[in-house]
């Protein structure tokens, strides 16, 4: 591919999670969180599993996926 072509840039992204960082397979604007369904914007991403190759909203979303059990609904 050429920087002439052009890339879907709106839409959900595919994402490789590596230890540190990831790396974007599709383009896309955002991946959904994996408890809450929740859009989050790639520049935004912070939090994921390597293990597993899920995003996550918010560090709850990690505990209530990692330890289902402790984790109290709200």
């Amino acid at each position: 591919m050429n920087r002439f072509e052009r890339f879907p840039t709106s839409g959900e992204a595919e994402v490789r999670y590596l230890d540190g960082d990831f790396r974007v397979v599709r383009p896309g604007t955002f991946v959904r969180c994996a408890v809450t369904g929740e859009a989050i914007p790639l520049d935004e991403l912070r939090y994921w599993s390597v293990d597993l190759q899920e995003a996550y909203a918010t560090p709850e979303a990690v505990l209530a996926r990692l330890h289902p059990d402790r984790v109290k609904p709200r």
